[in-house]
Formats: C-alpha cells, sequence, structure tokens
C-alpha cells in the first residue's frame, strides 16, 4: 500500500513521512525541494526497506497538481496527505499580492484539486488535509493565511460527511496544529512565542487520529484549548487578541 505526502521535504510532512514509512507503508513523496526528499527517500529506504518514490513539483501550479494525479493514480494509494502550504505575516495591504496569490493556490486551490481528483478516483482509503488552529476564529495580522486554512477545515469536514452519504469507503480528515518546531516561522516572517510542540510529536497524533478515521485532529493540550476558547469568545475579544498576538510576534 502506498501513501502519497505532499509538502514532504521538511516539517510536519517529513515527520510523517517517517511515521507511515515505520508502519510499512512505501511512500510517494512531494515537494519543490528534490534534493531533500532524496536524503529522506535513501533515509527510510535504508532504516525500513519501503519503496520510496521521489516527486518534486511546485503545487501552487494548478496543472502540476493535475500531472502528480495523473503520475500517482495508478498505484494503490491508501493514504493522501495535502500538507504543502505556508504563511506569511503582516498587514493585509502590505503583503506582497505575488505571495498571497501563491499561498492561496497552495493552501487552497492544490488542497482543493487532489482532494476532489483522489475522492473521486479512490474506492477506498483516507485524506488527510493539514489545516490549523487559525482555521477557527479570524486571524487578523494573517488574514489570508488564516481564511486559507478555514477553506481546508471547512472543505474537509463537508467532503467527508458526503462520502459517508454516499456510501463511499474514502474518509476525509483534517489537521488543526498549533505552534510546531517547523520552518513555517522563517517562512511567515514571524516569531510565535506561544509553547510549540515537536513535528515528530504532531505527526504521530496526526497518522494516529488518521487510521482511527478521526475527523478534526487537535494536537496537544494548549490547541484542544484554543480550539474551546474560539467556540465561547465573541469577536469584540477574539479580534483584538489575535491582532496584539500576531503584531507582537512581528515586532520581534
Amino acid at each position: 500500500m502506498y501513501a502519497l505526502i505532499t509538502g514532504a521535504s521538511s516539517g510536519i510532512g517529513r515527520e510523517m513521512a517517517r511515521e507511515l514509512a515505520r508502519r510499512n507503508y512505501d511512500l510517494i513523496i512531494v515537494a519543490r525541494r528534490k534534493d531533500r526528499l532524496i536524503e529522506l527517500k535513501n533515509e527510510l529506504e535504508g532504516k525500513y526497506g519501503n519503496n520510496i518514490i521521489v516527486m518534486d513539483s511546485d503545487l501552487s501550479k494548478p496543472e502540476h497538481c493535475v500531472s502528480l494525479y495523473k503520475a500517482c493514480k495508478d498505484y494503490p494509494i491508501r493514504i493522501v496527505i495535502n500538507n504543502a502550504g505556508f504563511g506569511k505575516a503582516g498587514a493585509f495591504t502590505d503583503l506582497s499580492l505575488e505571495d498571497e496569490l501563491s499561498m492561496i493556490q497552495t493552501n487552497v486551490s492544490a488542497v482543493m484539486l487532489l482532494t476532489k481528483l483522489f475522492a473521486r478516483h479512490m474506492k477506498q482509503g483516507r485524506i488527510l488535509n493539514v489545516s490549523s488552529i487559525a482555521a477557527f476564529y479570524p486571524t487578523p495580522m494573517m488574514s489570508t493565511y488564516g481564511a486559507s486554512k478555514s477553506y481546508v477545515l471547512s472543505l474537509s469536514r463537508s467532503v467527508n460527511y458526503e462520502m459517508k452519504k454516499l456510501h463511499k469507503n474514502v474518509r476525509v480528515s483534517v489537521l488543526c496544529p498549533g505552534p510546531v518546531q517547523t520552518e513555517f516561522n522563517s517562512v511567515a516572517g514571524a516569531d510565535m512565542d506561544l509553547a510549540s510542540i515537536s513535528a515528530k510529536t504532531c505527526a504521530k497524533v496526526a497518522i494516529s487520529g488518521l487510521l482511527k478515521g478521526q475527523e478534526v485532529i487537535v494536537p496537544g493540550l494548549q490547541t484542544k484549548l484554543m480550539r474551546y476558547l474560539s467556540k465561547i469568545a465573541p469577536d469584540f475579544i477574539s479580534l483584538p487578541l489575535e491582532y496584539h498576538i500576531q503584531s507582537k510576534k512581528l515586532s520581534r
């Protein structure tokens, strides 16, 4: 059985590849940085003996998503993990239009495309889309990023319900982590001051939840608390608080 993982060259994606290889899955690992994928391939094949296929692709381009699907659809894929994504922090009017459009293409369009194509194609299996705790409330100073992750959360839950009603043996889960020790901060241009969990811990929780069929996976006690607070805090409290938190990150 194969698992397809996008954004596998670093962070949570790389750790999910390690966790699935440990569980005896063959892998198709995808990212833009082919050299890092080859390093991961050599590590996992040497340690576990799995078959690891490397595919370098820029998923901000819709045609690359379609090409990836066509290259993978004949493999016996049982797990698809849409992990590729990034964020940018700053005032909405200041951030680069090009960067934000690329973010939408990667965080939203690629996730929708690959979820649709594989949900149509798979006879059975599981899809995991990576969102964020930011999906549960507005995030001033990371407006586009938060909105993109809200889309991923809503899409995943809706499609999962449709799969159940259609009696199709495909389940869609969504991972909503809080701060994780990855390259995200440097790419986003922000410094998180909240306690972070390791990418390895996040990946273990994610894969365990996925295989159990858990719909919304929130790793870490602090993140679970943040999700709970998002349900009860009114906007006149949550919006200024989130603005203060994000602005403080930028000031450092």
